[in-house]
């Protein structure tokens, strides 16, 4: 299985950050090593600008950026960095969209020499779809081609959350050949269906006369959002077994994940389509900053390695795991059985895992449309100070 899944050894990477004589964190870098792309769970103009973000390609591993309403909402506070292009702007929603392109569209020239020498499997940026479309087909097609239009750079993932409503998006737009990252995804048998829409996109685009060797995709699975969750309901249990289990089902979850993805990793069905140089949809692990100060802060990162995989990490969880992350080697593949033994001890203790996910989903959305209304409220008022 190694040969057929090892993408790359970005600890290989020549140093695209212009940084003289950086040397890589030795704990980032056995992560790297052990088959893990390491992507920093944050953009802003202002990481652009002063370096920082080239500073953690050349130091930490970082390979990639994802973004979402959440991450543009906190950046966009910073109305300094944006204040020049913001007093050109006079509608709201195509100020957003014109200054989160634009993060995007530099991060991914940033990126553009570490996704040249992967083959375009990592340097990568993500940037998603206006959060109040994810329960409308029609409209997220429609936005992820804009999105990948204004953009205009090979190396960008356009995110589409796996909402019944976002699969067929999902196929519809890698049919079109657009990269994407699909997120928001939180139970197995919807990570089913979302391989499911990737493998119909790559089949509907050669139907179509396209190439696929130059269609990407990751497939975001959460996992801290499901402790968080799981663990209320099993202090609302409060039984000593139920408290046992606390902490254990995020983990467990994305372990069965990655055993799924594997499964279709030795399909016919994907091994045609990999004979025609498809790449992978990838698994990555997000979510991974540790909510809960009494468990292991690099948890989501060093009990979830496995050749093959992304971890998109908040800043704070990267520099825990470059202090003190101990990477171990491969610490998924030998431990599915124990993760569906912790599966069966919680729903024998009464937890409903099916509505969890359904709970979570449903947050999932939520809470970045609320973002997003964040987001268009302080750009409406930076707006307001421009023009004054």
């Amino acid at each position: 299985m190694k040969d057929q899944n090892r993408l790359h050894d970005s600890s290989k990477l020549n140093d695209p950050s212009g940084l003289p004589d950086q040397t890589q964190n030795a704990r980032l870098q056995a992560l790297a090593e052990a088959g893990v792309s390491i992507w920093l769970d944050d953009l802003s103009r202002d990481r652009l600008n002063t370096g920082n973000l080239a500073e953690l390609i050349a130091t930490s591993s970082v390979t990639g950026v994802t973004t979402n309403p959440t991450i543009f909402a906190a950046a966009l506070a910073n109305g300094r960095a944006y204040a020049e292009q913001l007093a050109g702007q006079s509608d709201v929603t195509e100020a957003i969209r014109t200054l989160t392109t634009t993060d995007v569209r530099d991060a991914c020239d940033l990126f553009a020499d570490i996704s040249e020498q992967t083959d375009g499997v990592d340097g990568r940026v993500s940037i998603e779809v206006e959060p109040g479309l994810a329960r409308d087909t029609e409209g997220t097609a429609t936005q992820a081609k804009e999105l990948y239009e204004l953009v205009d750079r090979p190396n960008v993932l356009i995110k589409i959350p796996a909402t019944r409503e976002g699969l067929p998006a999902i196929r519809r737009t890698l049919a079109e050949g657009i990269s994407v990252n699909v997120t928001l995804i939180f139970s197995i048998e919807r990570y089913k269906q979302v391989m499911d829409a990737w493998l119909g996109g790559l089949e509907d685009a050669l139907a179509a006369g396209r190439d696929i060797d130059e269609i990407h995709s990751v497939a975001s699975f959460f996992v801290s959002r499901v402790d968080a969750e799981v663990d209320k309901r099993l202090d609302a249990i409060g039984t000593d077994e139920a408290i046992a289990l606390k902490g254990e089902a995020g983990i467990a979850n994305a372990r069965i994940a990655y055993a799924a993805w594997l499964e279709v990793m030795t399909s016919e069905r994907w091994g045609r389509l990999k004979a025609r140089g498809a790449h992978p949809q990838r698994p990555l692990w997000a979510s991974t900053g540790v909510k809960n100060p009494d468990y292991d802060d690099t948890m989501y990162v060093t009990q979830l390695v496995a050749d093959g995989c992304v971890n998109t990490m908040p800043e704070k969880t990267l520099r825990a795991v470059a202090d003190h992350g101990e990477v171990i080697g491969d610490t998924i593949t030998s431990n599915v059985d124990d993760a569906i033994d912790v599966m069966g001890k919680l729903a024998e203790v009464g937890i409903d895992l099916d509505d969890v996910v359904e709970q979570l989903e449903d947050e999932g959305v939520s809470k970045f449309m609320t973002s997003w209304d964040e987001l268009v409220a302080t750009v409406g008022a930076a707006m307001g100070q421009a023009h004054s």
